[in-house]
């Protein structure tokens, strides 16, 4: 067993795993899918590529609400209290995880606030 040995494994799994769905999917009927939601889909997009190109400049702080608010307006039940105590409770958890105890070097509030 090598340093390639578990993704071989897991993607042969998969790949395992996405035949017998498909198979079973033209074997036993089952609720029709909905319709296209082409809204979902381009505030989802439009999130992630912003929050790309904007967290290094605004910071991990600005940047991650911002995807979870846009984000999130896709979906047909959007509320905004939840939303904003999702966004909110998702950037503390991040800024502890992953800059304070992983220590990835992105910043909290970046430069473009004066961070």
């Amino acid at each position: 067993m090598g340093p390639g040995y578990f993704p071989t494994v897991l993607g042969v799994l998969l790949l395992a795993l996405g035949a017998i769905s498909v198979i079973r999917s033209f074997i036993v009927a089952g609720t029709p899918i909905g319709a296209f939601s082409f809204k979902g889909l381009a505030l989802v997009s439009v999130s992630v590529l912003m929050f790309g190109f904007i967290v290094r400049g605004a910071g991990l702080a600005v940047a991650l609400p911002l995807l979870v608010i846009i984000s999130a307006g896709a979906s047909a039940r959007f509320r905004w209290w939840p939303t904003l105590f999702t966004a909110a409770g998702l950037t503390i958890f991040c800024v502890l995880v992953f800059l304070k105890g992983l220590g990835i070097p992105l910043p909290v509030i970046g430069p473009w606030f004066g961070g």
